[in-house]
């Protein structure tokens, strides 16, 4: 148990890589200038060919008015729709590829110098972004070899958010939303979260104005992130608007079907905010909220606190249910394809819980489950625990299999379309299993 405990997330991969030798989002000009299957897009850039992986937008470039409405905004890139925490915009959980039904075995493993607590997250070409306590966030080909890393003034505790052209979105507790070019390393800008003043350290004010959870890729490419409060920051760095919340926002942002946004606040409370930053409203707790928010189909909110409850919240704010356990609740519910939620707590247990909020079924590790679950195309749920080990869980609780590991494992696994898993944790490496 070698890291303070922070709300840690899913990250999840986007595309498979055809090739490591492909560093960052690469030109063409035809088709055979990419590798493997990749085809040359409309953007002059190599990518799969699955028109429905990823949605395209024209870039809006760096001269856009950030005065300017978003209807009146010309489009500009977005995501990838797996490519950053929680798997899509709101926060399902949802992993691109089909899990392996036996334990698969390592491939390769490439070691850092600090301990990983942010989720991977697999860019548009295959690049795995993650970022680490060393300040840095690194760039790794899927064969395993170090393409760059760029370090910021503090840890670094975010999962990175990969948008359609390559730029890499992350924090850092130095106060800093960070934008990334994805080929290359090299800083596009960054924007500076508050005005704490004390912008490194520890304590109340130290860590007020952190950038730890998220960020989240709106539609129209408007990146979402927390501090001392929720911000919306256009693409090319200025301000869109800010919330205000009293205390710190540590959880990752998720936007509903209607575009509200729901964050999750060390004051107790989920705040519900529309799209121009205006307050829809509040839902309190009896503790801290570390849990990022996951949004069902039909808008109802899950999330858990640290009172033990998952609590689902209906649209307009009004309480549906509460399954109480008996730890802690810091990892974001995932939800399955026919709705169930799955969420795992310091009492060391995976809970799956049904739209009407009746217990499922259980299952339990030997140490506390702090980070995201993961749910597969195939069903299978994916999650580590501070007993040092990744699971792989049928929907229907069975083991299927896990694999130990040198140190607790609080992010999640991210999982490549073609079933690679990539894995970090305390014990400061990045893995790839095949």
């Amino acid at each position: 148990m070698s890291v303070a405990l922070r709300v840690l997330g899913l990250s999840v991969s986007a595309l498979l890589a055809c090739s490591g030798s492909q560093k960052g989002p690469v030109a063409c000009a035809k088709d055979t200038d990419c590798l493997g299957g990749r085809i040359c897009n409309e953007h002059g850039r190599c990518a799969e060919p699955d028109p429905g992986s990823a949605a395209l937008w024209a870039d809006a470039g760096p001269d856009v008015d950030a005065s300017l409405a978003p209807d009146a905004m010309a489009a500009v890139t977005g995501p990838g729709p797996h490519a950053m925490f929680g798997g899509d915009e709101r926060n399902t959980g949802t992993l691109v590829g089909k899990a392996p039904l036996k334990a698969p075995k390592e491939a390769w493993r490439l070691d850092f110098e600090k301990p990983i607590v942010g989720s991977p997250t697999v860019g548009p070409d295959g690049t795995i972004y993650v970022t680490s306590h060393d300040h840095k966030l690194h760039a790794v080909s899927s064969l395993g070899s170090l393409l760059w890393s760029f370090e910021s003034q503090d840890r670094m505790w975010s999962t990175p958010a990969v948008a359609e052209d390559g730029t890499v979105y992350t924090g850092s507790d130095d106060d800093h939303l960070y934008a990334i070019d994805g080929a290359t390393g090299v800083e596009k800008w960054r924007y500076r979260v508050g005005a704490c003043s004390e912008p490194l350290g520890f304590g109340p004010e130290g860590t007020r104005c952190d950038v730890d959870g998220g960020p989240t890729i709106g539609s129209d490419g408007t990146i979402y992130v927390g501090g001392d409060g929720l911000y919306a920051v256009w693409p090319n760095g200025k301000l869109r608007w800010k919330f205000a919340t009293a205390e710190h926002v540590p959880t990752a942002p998720a936007i509903g079907p209607d575009g509200t946004i729901f964050i999750g606040c060390l004051d107790d409370a989920v705040y519900a905010v529309r799209p121009d930053g205006s307050k829809a409203w509040e839902f309190r707790t009896k503790r801290d909220i570390e849990s990022s928010v996951a949004v069902g189909a039909d808008g109802t909110v899950y999330f858990g606190g640290d009172d033990g409850g998952l609590y689902a919240v209906d649209a307009a704010g009004e309480q549906k249910w509460t399954v109480i356990t008996r730890g802690p609740v810091r990892g974001s519910p995932a939800i399955g394809a026919d709705g169930t939620i799955y969420v795992g707590s310091h009492d060391k247990r995976l809970y799956a819980v049904g739209p009407d909020g009746q217990v499922k079924w259980r299952f339990t590790a030997a140490d506390k489950i702090h980070g995201s679950i993961g749910v597969a195309q195939n069903g299978v749920l994916l999650f580590g625990s501070q007993d040092d080990n990744v699971y792989a869980v049928a929907d229907d609780g069975r083991l299927l299999w896990y694999l130990p590991r040198d140190g607790d494992v609080d992010p999640t696994p991210a999982l490549a379309l073609d079933g690679t898993l990539y894995v970090v944790g305390d014990d400061r490496s990045l893995r790839a299993y095949k």
